[in-house]
């Protein structure tokens, strides 16, 4: 699949895909998504909202810009635009990165915890993501995002949440993950995801974004949870890769059947949205791969 330009030149041009920025956004993020009782100086709050949105936009642009060209190569009809979705699988960004045969098979305790430590800081909580992303949906896909959100928060059970068993691996393995130390591009993935499920005209592009990671999650989530294995974590503290890797196969058919086909059909200007979205989400997650790369094995 060929790109605009390279991500050490994408990279080089950017203003956005800078530490001081990415950990700027992080923040805010996190502060205007913390539930909260009403503000006092509301308009200030204001002001600064509306400078952080336009912020967040050249960001979101910027990404844009490095992918248009291969979205744009998608296509239109629905049976053809679901074939080439899940052929991302295979060609997209990222896939097939020897960092996590690595993690399987060679990665120490501590090695795996830096990993580790990187990812659950970026996390942006899939589970909120989705949320976020289903306001005013068509039904179909709508009920599916319903039911992706019902798996996600353990079918009402809370031993069966997501983001806790998350929370037991941070305590197994003793992390403490935080925006201040973790690297910029985990950041940017995080930051990116929350931009697009938060934003309405911005909603095809987050459908293709959460549904890319459904479909190239499992083999990677299998790696890991090998790894975690390896070094000697039990079953109940590696759960929620175990998790990943099979329940996230499902949740990919369901979604690309649900979901894409139909919003497709409905208005084939969607796919080339949804396409930017998933090659957003791609791009983002290659460049953690090739930082955590560089972290973990030096000059690579």
């Amino acid at each position: 699949m060929a790109t605009r330009y390279s991500i050490e030149e994408w990279d080089r041009r950017s203003q956005f895909l800078t530490d001081s920025f990415q950990r700027g956004l992080a923040h805010w993020n996190r502060e205007r998504l913390q539930p909260r009782l009403p503000d006092t100086d509301w308009n200030m709050l204001l002001d600064r909202d509306t400078r952080m949105l336009r912020l967040e936009r050249g960001f979101i642009q910027e990404l844009r810009a490095g992918i248009v060209d291969d979205a744009a190569q998608a296509p239109t009809d629905p049976d053809s635009f679901i074939a080439w979705f899940e052929h991302l699988k295979e060609a997209g960004p990222g896939q097939g990165d020897p960092l996590f045969p690595w993690l399987g098979e060679q990665a120490t305790r501590d090695e795996l915890r830096w990993f580790f430590e990187q990812e659950a800081a970026g996390e942006a909580g899939f589970d909120d993501l989705v949320a976020y992303t289903q306001v005013k949906l068509p039904v179909s896909a709508k009920l599916e995002l319903a039911r992706n959100y019902w798996d996600e928060m353990g079918r009402g059970a809370k031993a069966g949440m997501h983001g806790p068993m998350l929370d037991t691996l941070v305590e197994t393995l003793a992390v403490a993950p935080t925006i201040e130390t973790t690297v910029w591009q985990s950041l940017a993935l995080a930051n990116a995801m929350t931009a697009m499920a938060t934003q309405r005209d911005l909603a095809w592009h987050s459908i293709g974004a959460l549904g890319v990671i459904e479909l190239t999650a499992p083999g990677r989530s299998a790696m890991v949870a090998k790894g975690l294995r390896r070094i000697g974590l039990s079953d109940r503290e590696r759960r929620y890769f175990d998790l990943h890797a099979v329940l996230d196969v499902k949740h990919s058919a369901d979604w690309n059947r649900e979901a894409l086909y139909p919003l497709v059909s409905e208005d084939p200007r969607r796919a080339t949205a949804i396409a930017e979205g998933a090659l957003m989400r791609l791009r983002c997650g290659q460049l953690c791969f090739e930082r955590y790369r560089e972290h973990l094995w030096g000059a690579c």
